[in-house]
């Protein structure tokens, strides 16, 4: 009776709603659009594929916390697509920015009956996976009455929320229920579930804002924006809102009296709210750089030396970018009765985080940074004024504040491969958990800074000089090298002959950074993400080569890694063979046919060229290099993966002479292909 009278007083107020999505749209335009989305309208044309695991979260905060894990997830299940949804503009925004065509993307539709029966209806999920508490009555039953489980992941509920859920018991308990799997950030938080009612499956699993994915394209911003504020000391405030930018230009001529190399970057919260941050500015007497004013995809233009007062971070997904830059951070919704926004990406990058009185959003973390003495807490403009004096002037006290926030973002990590092996004993049971365990037939050995694995019938003991060529070269078991744009050492060790890889940056960030990568949580790194899919790989029975060691060595924010993998013996890559002679018709099929299987397997290899596609002795086919590769769903990247290989024979027989390589070459490559699918679905 409650949920009926629940959603009647939906219909009710659904003018009300509409009413609020025209005002919001006034400023913002998008949340005109797609409103057949909320209403669960279009979805089954709109969506390529049903079935798989849906993932819900609600905006900006929620989509960057849920980043790592969607990552794992299409690691952990490459068949099953993945649906993420949100219900903001600004969540819409940095899915498809963060995650594009690697997931599917709607919004969640409100929380009417029929609405939410035609979103099941078209997206048939076989898991429900939300963030946080964001709880609706009819999702909740509805799943339930067709038997798809809901997990809650990350969830926090502090102590004012439990009273109010207490005050509506009769209708927030039955709720509870229809959840199978409940993944609370912290003991205080399952405590108030228990105390609720909920008598499911519950788990600490800790804070997945500790598990922060850092975009690729984060470190090509860095390196084109870095010279720009060269000389200056950068004070950005971050998700700001409307009567706090007017604080903070009322401060700032005051503070570059005493630091007249002073910038104050403003970062809006809201899109909508650009413009009218650009009057206050002009209305200030302050003289303002947009960054708007250089187009995203503009990457010619150089970013002119900042002589500017004020910047203004207008544009949407570049926030890490500004952390990054930045000499001390204010983390907007503080200073008004918003109740503040999340520290951690701040606190990631080691920087000094300051916030108003009104931060009761992330309590807990605000309260646990402040025990660390890793943040300063103010009471309104005037005290951050002060503090901010205080900070710019002491810059070894202000560093030793973001040390300290950052040892502690540190040591919350882990919440991510918590919360994934939770879904994955829910999904898969323990078939799943032994296919994992004798997935990962490694041991791990950590050393200070450095994690190592390696395969104990290689290497009874590991340590950092085996990653390290001038050690190799001591003990004169260097038996060769590949020159490409870093070069691989081929090495001896006992009865092994193995290739020993560094990880090094490509592009313009690699001429800043060359072999620094920013820190991320080690099974997600480089290295071991190779080691994995190749041990994988090769437990499905394809032709690549076996791991045997990697290493991952962490610096501050930064990690580096290597790669030891067994030598193929007697193999040649296909540029250097075309430079020779030319392939017969059977070793083309042969190459399609691997590549296929490859596919097959749904293994997405990012940079499948020519050079990485070897023959040995007895004509068969391998592949190699599967740095930053992965498990997807099946879906257009395979064409778009033998475009790229067919755009590399033609590279190569531009700039080499010989090269035995002709368009004919490339059907009877492609008939090896379709023939090895074909036999696939025949079998099947």
């Amino acid at each position: 009776m409650l949920r009926h009278l629940y959603s009647l007083s939906l219909y009710v107020l659904l003018p009300l709603l509409l009413l609020y999505f025209w005002w919001r749209s006034r400023k913002d335009p998008a949340y005109r659009q797609r409103l057949a989305e909320r209403f669960g309208f279009g979805l089954a044309r709109q969506l390529q594929r049903s079935g798989g695991i849906v993932v819900h979260a609600v905006s900006v905060g929620e989509v960057i916390a849920a980043i790592p894990m969607i990552h794992q997830l299409q690691q952990q299940y490459p068949d099953k697509p993945i649906t993420v949804t949100c219900t903001t503009p600004t969540g819409s925004a940095t899915i498809q920015s963060r995650l594009g065509s690697g997931v599917q993307h709607c919004y969640l539709p409100l929380d009417y009956p029929g609405a939410v029966r035609r979103f099941l209806k078209a997206l048939q999920p076989e898991l429900l996976v939300i963030l946080e508490t964001e709880l609706w009555p009819n999702l909740l039953q509805s799943c339930a009455r067709r038997a798809i489980p809901v997990v809650v992941v990350n969830a926090r509920l502090s102590a004012r929320s439990a009273r109010g859920y207490r005050r509506f018991a009769a209708f927030t308990r039955p709720l509870l229920q229809h959840i199978k799997l409940l993944l609370a950030q912290d003991r205080a938080s399952a405590r108030r579930f228990r105390a609720l009612g909920y008598q499911g499956d519950l788990q600490v699993t800790g804070n997945l804002k500790f598990e922060l994915a850092v975009p690729a394209t984060t470190g090509d911003l860095l390196a084109r924006f870095k010279p720009a504020f060269a000389g200056r000391i950068v004070w950005v405030a971050a998700s700001t809102h409307a009567g706090e930018d007017e604080q903070l230009l009322a401060m700032y001529p005051r503070l570059k009296q005493q630091f007249p190399e002073l910038l104050l970057l403003l970062v809006p919260r809201h899109p909508e709210r650009f413009e009218q941050v650009a009057g206050l500015v002009a209305q200030a007497g302050l003289s303002l750089w947009r960054r708007s004013s250089i187009a995203l995809s503009d990457t010619s233009t150089p970013v002119p030396v900042l002589k500017s007062d004020i910047v203004l971070g207008d544009s949407m997904g570049e926030l890490l970018a500004w952390y990054q830059l930045a000499d001390l951070v204010f983390i907007g919704g503080s200073l008004i009765k918003r109740g503040g926004h999340n520290p951690l990406e701040a606190i990631c990058f080691g920087k000094a985080v300051q916030s108003g009185p009104w931060f009761f959003n992330f309590n807990d973390v605000y309260r646990q940074l402040q025990q660390q003495q890793a943040v300063t807490l103010v009471a309104d403009s005037n005290e951050l004024a002060e503090s901010t004096r205080r900070l710019l002037t002491d810059t070894a006290g202000r560093q030793a504040q973001g040390k300290r926030g950052h040892t502690f973002f540190l040591q919350q990590q882990g919440a991510m491969s918590r919360t994934v092996r939770a879904i994955d004993t829910l999904v898969m049971g323990t078939m799943m958990q032994s296919s994992m365990q004798q997935e990962q037939d490694y041991q791990v050995k950590q050393q200070g800074n450095a994690i190592y694995w390696f395969e104990p019938a290689f290497f009874q003991d590991i340590s950092a000089e085996h990653f390290q060529s001038h050690w190799w070269q001591q003990q004169q078991a260097v038996i060769g090298s590949s020159a490409g744009r870093n070069t691989a050492y081929f090495v001896r060790h006992q009865q092994h002959n193995l290739v020993l890889r560094h990880y090094y940056r490509g592009g313009l960030v690699g001429k800043v950074l060359h072999d620094q990568f920013l820190m991320q949580p080690v099974q997600t790194s480089r290295a071991m993400q190779e080691y994995q899919l190749l041990s994988w790989m090769r437990q499905q029975g394809l032709a690549v080569p076996r791991p045997v060691a990697a290493s991952y060595q962490r610096s501050g924010l930064i990690y580096r890694a290597d790669l030891l993998i067994e030598l193929i013996p007697d193999s040649k890559d296909l540029a250097a063979i075309l430079q020779q002679r030319a392939l017969s018709g059977s070793e083309w099929q042969a190459v399609g046919a691997a590549i296929a299987q490859m596919h097959q397997l749904g293994v997405y290899h990012s940079d499948l060229n020519c050079r990485n596609i070897l023959l040995d002795g007895t004509g068969k086919v391998w592949l190699i290099d599967f740095d930053k590769c992965e498990r997807r769903s099946m879906a257009a990247w395979t064409t778009q993966n033998l475009d790229r290989l067919l755009r590399s024979f033609n590279k190569e027989k531009g700039k080499l002479n010989p090269f035995f390589w002709q368009e004919s070459d490339w059907q009877q490559l492609q008939t090896g292909y379709q023939q090895q699918l074909q036999e696939q679905s025949s079998a099947a």
